[in-house]
């Protein structure tokens, strides 16, 4: 057991966030550096169990565990919005990728794959925000569309980053 004990500034041994990170989430990033394992482990977990209920031609099994990840869906998303926002600031602003993106064989930039995967996660999550009618800060912004522009990109970030900070509040107050 490491004796590290978790803050804002280093969340994880060896990882020092940026001042954005910081000014962004505050206190809150040490739940961030606690849900990086915990997203990895029960997405493996999540996927193993609906293969052996698969495997073993459980249906009712099968249907249990589908409809538990839709109910989860809205959870995941946020969370993962949120931890993939906090490690793209981490990286400094600058550029998305276009949308669609058009794989070729020019290397990306790892801090611009970073930044184009969180605000397409948060995309996502507004997506199913204004699907569902599930905000819980309202304001939502439009949907990400093909040829969107790096504002538009932010402002589905901060939208994302405003309801992962206030679920955090109201779990905390409980």
């Amino acid at each position: 057991m490491s004796a590290h004990r978790a803050s804002p500034d280093e969340p994880w041994p060896g990882w020092s966030t940026s001042r954005a990170a910081q000014a962004a989430y505050g206190k809150h990033l040490v739940r961030i550096g606690e849900l990086i394992p915990v997203l990895l482990y029960s997405n493996v977990m999540d996927r193993q169990h609906l293969a052996v209920a698969h495997a073993a031609r459980n249906q009712d099994l099968v249907d249990s565990q589908v409809s538990s990840l839709a109910m989860e869906c809205r959870d995941d998303l946020l969370e993962t919005a949120a931890v993939l926002d906090a490690l793209a600031l981490c990286h400094g602003h600058g550029s998305y990728l276009p949308r669609p993106y058009q794989e070729d064989s020019n290397p990306v930039p790892k801090d611009v794959e970073l930044r184009t995967d969180a605000s397409d996660v948060a995309g996502d999550l507004v997506r199913h925000d204004h699907q569902h009618g599930t905000s819980t800060t309202g304001n939502i912004p439009s949907a990400l569309e093909d040829g969107c522009t790096d504002a538009e990109r932010d402002a589905v970030r901060a939208y994302a980053r405003r309801e992962w900070i206030t679920a955090q509040e109201r779990w905390n107050s409980i």
